[in-house]
Parts: C-alpha cells; sequence; structure tokens
C-alpha cells in the first residue's frame, strides 16, 4: 500500500482547511459579545445564543425543517424504492427514458421550479399551505433516493431472491427479510441525502414558502435582509452542532461508513 507524498499531504491539508475555516469563522463569530459581525477577540460570550428564545419564529421555523425534510424524504423513498427495483428487475420498456425522467429535477434550475410550483399551487388554490411545500420538496428530493436506492437494487444478486423463494419466502416475507436488508446501505443513504437537500433548500422553498410555514433557511434569509447582527450566527452553529451529534449518533447505531459508502455488514 503506497503512502501519500509531503505534496499530496500538504495538498490535502490545504484542501481540508479551505473547506472547515467557513465554518470554524461562523461558530467563532456566534460567541461574539459585539452587537456586529466580529471575532470574539474580548472573550466570549453567550449573548447570541440567548437572543434566539427572543425570536420564537427561528424555533418554528427548525421544526417545520425537521418535518418537512423527515417526511418529504420519507414520501420520496416509498415511491423510489418500488421504482429502482422494478427498473432493475425487469426489462421495462423505455428504461432509459424513465430514468432520465425521474432524474430531470436535477437538470432543472431551483428558481424555475419555485416559479413553476408557484404557478401551479396557486392554481389549484393551495399556495402557500403546508402540502404543496411538502409536494414541490418530494419531486425535489426524489432523484437523489432513487438514484443511491437504484445503485444498490443493480447490485443486488438475484439468486438470493430466488433461493428464498424456493423455500417457500412469499412476495411480502422476501422483500422484508431478504431484498430490504440487502439495499438497506443505499436506501438510507438516499433518506439521508435526500433529507439534506430538503432542510437546507432555500432557492425553490422561498416561492412556496408562507407565514406559517417558513423553513429555517427562508426565515434566515428573511432575518438577514433587514438585519446585521450575528444571530444568524448563532442559529447556524446550534444547526451545526445538532448536524454534529446527528452524525455521531448514526454513526453509532448504524455506521457513517454503511450510509456514504453504501457498504452492508461483513
Amino acid at each position: 500500500m503506497s503512502r501519500n507524498g509531503p505534496l499530496a499531504l500538504a495538498f490535502h491539508g490545504l484542501f481540508v482547511t479551505f473547506m472547515l475555516a467557513p465554518i470554524v469563522v461562523v461558530c467563532l463569530v456566534a460567541f461574539t459579545p459585539e452587537g456586529f459581525l466580529s471575532l470574539p477577540t474580548n472573550g466570549f460570550s453567550l449573548r447570541w445564543f440567548r437572543a434566539i428564545a427572543d425570536y420564537p419564529e427561528f424555533v418554528h421555523a427548525f421544526w417545520v425543517s425537521l418535518g418537512l425534510g423527515a417526511l418529504s424524504s420519507l414520501v420520496a423513498l416509498l415511491f423510489a424504492v418500488p421504482a429502482a427495483l422494478a427498473l432493475t428487475r425487469y426489462k421495462v420498456p423505455g428504461r432509459g427514458a424513465l430514468q432520465a425522467l425521474f432524474l430531470s429535477p436535477l437538470m432543472i434550475p431551483h428558481v424555475v421550479l419555485g416559479v413553476a410550483f408557484l404557478r401551479f399551487f396557486t392554481a389549484l388554490s393551495l399556495g402557500g399551505t403546508f402540502l404543496a411545500l411538502l409536494a414541490a420538496h418530494i419531486v425535489v428530493v426524489f432523484p437523489f433516493a432513487f438514484r443511491l436506492t437504484l445503485a444498490a437494487a443493480a447490485g443486488l444478486d438475484p439468486a438470493l431472491e430466488r433461493a428464498a423463494v424456493s423455500l417457500g419466502a412469499g412476495g411480502f416475507t422476501l422483500f422484508r427479510r431478504v431484498t430490504l436488508p440487502l439495499i438497506l446501505p443505499g436506501v438510507v443513504s438516499g433518506w439521508a441525502l435526500a433529507f439534506i437537500q430538503s432542510f437546507d433548500d432555500l432557492t425553490m422553498t422561498v416561492f412556496l414558502a408562507a407565514p406559517g410555514t417558513e423553513t429555517l433557511p427562508v426565515r434566515m434569509f428573511l432575518y438577514i435582509q433587514d438585519n446585521i447582527d450575528p444571530l444568524v450566527t448563532s442559529v447556524s452553529a446550534c444547526v451545526i452542532a445538532v448536524t454534529m451529534a446527528f452524525l455521531v449518533v448514526l454513526d453509532r447505531l448504524y455506521g457513517l461508513d454503511r450510509v456514504l459508502a453504501g457498504k452492508g455488514t461483513d
């Protein structure tokens, strides 16, 4: 096994520093005692973390984003799993065209999607509702869930399913005991990426959100239009902390290598 040379290590170090520097700066600014954006050169303070309690809109927007992301990614998986299994198991006419159709939201700018969804749901008298927001997010995150599930299903050995059928396994038992455990890394990875995409989306959501259905990115965007203070950095630091805690729990319970690389159990 070859080792990386000094030049490669230096490049990797610079790359990691470049990626982490903005996150570190945001977290440091969140602890400033000043009333403007600055590094905490005169000591650390929790002033702006306590200020979050004075803006319940941020807390409400966080729960909206959390619920919207979890629900949209789950519904997307309910469509992605049977679609992926059907396209890999059977010789469906126009299979390439169907795959392109399912992945097409990735090729459309989110601004265009936002305007299109706004006109569509307004015509249906659903503008500004959580249902409209949920339907739009399902369309946007579906390609992420579908692509990873499709990759996992493509690597599934059909002989394992035929062996289970020969032993008397029915359709539902076959899926629950054989198929789903084998494609589970791809399913979990697809759900995670779909959730992240939904939670982080701003460009499309800003066209559809209304008071009461504002997501956290939309709420933060609206806040910085009228205010220039470190409150948004403290909210961002809290989201980063929650994300890190979630990743630690996910790694302990399931394993990040299985989620990110699609590795199954040995």
